[in-house]
């Protein structure tokens, strides 16, 4: 029994808050590398995604520790990116494109029926994970889209593989927080450089590449991603790269 609730604790483990960028924190949970960045925000803190349920309690913890939580900011609406949001109290902000997932299915409503497409095991472990992460739909308290300003980054559509999927882009240092326009790990959670999400998971796969190519043009210096590892150094090559990827 005690080896059954370690292997759970670490399955579902979630990391501290960690800088990544001037009044930039990230909070990464499991399963999956789910990366939630808080951004300091007057007194307190915008939560920029919401990771999965299991994600709720330290994070928290984390914006009570940097002034508390003000509002969640949805970069999209699947399950793994709202999970969180529901037992956290505060309202929720999204792309008006988002709203149907975030107070629905959380994008099971246009991907493939049991995930077909995904290789059969992988297939299988998603639909666990899916059950792990979410939480359920979240009411969206304002909507917002292309141009407006969230806690000091302006706001940036991304469609593809959501429909409102959205990066959020600060200019003065060139930092992108960009949910899943790009992943930077694969299907079993390994490290990988940028890559494209796969097309079971996009709305759009076509639409998806061209938001990276737009995500590179404004030639950032940092963008952190929705799962795994940010990406630094010749980011608008990397991110090319990854757009021309099959």
């Amino acid at each position: 029994m005690a080896a059954q609730r370690a292997l759970s604790s670490r399955l579902l483990a979630t990391s501290a808050p960690r800088a990544v960028a001037a009044g930039v924190w990230l909070v990464q949970g499991q399963p999956g590398r789910l990366n939630v960045y808080l951004i300091e925000d007057g007194s307190g803190v915008t939560m920029f995604d919401a990771g999965g349920r299991s994600m709720a309690g330290p994070l928290h913890r984390a914006a009570e520790s940097l002034g508390g939580l003000r509002r969640i900011v949805l970069g999209h609406a699947h399950t793994d990116h709202r999970g969180a949001a529901p037992a956290l109290g505060v309202e929720v902000l999204c792309h008006a494109d988002e709203v149907p997932d975030a107070e629905g299915s959380g994008g099971f409503r246009y991907w493939p029926r049991k995930l077909a497409g995904l290789p059969p095991a992988q297939r299988y472990s998603h639909r666990l994970l899916h059950t792990l992460w979410d939480a359920g739909p979240v009411t969206v308290a304002q909507t917002i889209g292309e141009g407006d300003t969230v806690a000091g980054f302006e706001v940036v559509h991304l469609p593809g593989h959501a429909p409102g999927l959205i990066a959020l882009w600060r200019a003065s240092d060139k930092v992108a927080l960009v949910s899943d326009a790009f992943y930077t790990i694969d299907m079993w959670a390994r490290h990988c450089p940028p890559v494209l999400p796969v097309k079971t998971y996009n709305y759009n796969t076509a639409q998806a590449r061209e938001s990276l190519r737009k995500l590179a043009a404004l030639e950032p210096a940092a963008a952190w991603s929705g799962h795994g590892r940010g990406v630094i150094g010749e980011v608008r090559r990397q991110l090319e790269n990854a757009a021309e990827t099959a």
